[in-house]
């Protein structure tokens, strides 16, 4: 005689092909980071712009971008997105602020 599982718990059994709950979860905390980094990007990117070459403050905003950009990079990486190409035209990022990432 030969053993067979019932058919409600064989159908259970491998049948999840999608993400987990935990797993969407962890995307989502992922995204929400990732436009928070995006949001501050644009903040001193902004602030960076109001400010003429020769001001006093300029080297000290230069640097605060450049920090917001390299964080929006990394947090884009761990979301899968490895190409900044797109990013870099969309905001505009200066070449000051990418040459302080030694992306120029």
């Amino acid at each position: 005689m030969s053993f067979r599982l019932p058919q409600n718990l064989t159908s259970q059994i491998g049948s999840e092909t999608g993400p987990s709950s935990v797993e969407r979860e962890i995307m989502g905390e992922k995204l929400a980071s990732l436009g928070r980094a995006g949001r501050l990007v644009q903040q001193r990117l902004k602030e960076l712009g109001r400010l003429e070459p020769r001001d006093a403050g300029r080297v000290a905003a230069v640097r605060m971008a450049a920090d917001a950009v390299q964080s929006y990079f990394v947090q884009r990486e761990l979301c899968g997105l490895i190409n900044h190409d797109r990013p870099i035209e969309d905001y505009c990022i200066p070449t000051e602020v990418l040459a302080r990432l030694g992306a120029v």
